[in-house]
């Protein structure tokens, strides 16, 4: 099993992306099918720039064994009040800033959930939000 950490700096949209970049990069180099990699950054990617949005800070823990790849992604922020309102496309509570940035559509945790097999999230107001997903391999 591989493991990889990145250290996400909230409102840093300039270091936006650099996880995704990196574990394309390491997937590539695995010779994983360009289908799922593809799947796999869009994920990671949309969950880094809610983490560079909305938190203070975050961390991401990416395990890859050979049948699996499983992201965990760890911030410390508002949290989430309604996971379920949350999920919904479109729905967004990005300050007007993020937005301006062309961030904050809504369409990041759907995006995750399209983009994965597996998905969780836990969230707790005033502390942060815990995102886990997996995408299998051999599809």
């Amino acid at each position: 099993m591989m493991h990889f950490e990145f250290h996400v700096e909230g409102g840093n949209f300039t270091k936006a992306g650099a996880a995704s970049s990196q574990l394309k990069k390491i997937l590539k180099q695995l010779n994983v099918d360009p289908k799922i990699i593809k799947r796999i950054v869009v994920a990671l990617y949309e969950a880094e720039v809610n983490v560079v949005a909305h938190a203070f800070q975050g961390d991401i823990f990416i395990d890859i064994d050979t049948e699996k790849i499983g992201i965990k992604l760890v911030d410390q922020g508002p949290g989430i009040a309604d996971i379920e309102l949350a999920m919904q496309k479109g729905y967004s509570t990005a300050s007007s800033s993020v937005r301006e940035m062309g961030f904050g559509a809504g369409m990041g945790l759907p995006n995750i959930k399209n983009n994965s097999d597996e998905l969780k999230i836990t969230s707790e107001v005033n502390v942060g939000t815990t995102v886990e997903f997996v995408t299998y391999l051999n599809q």
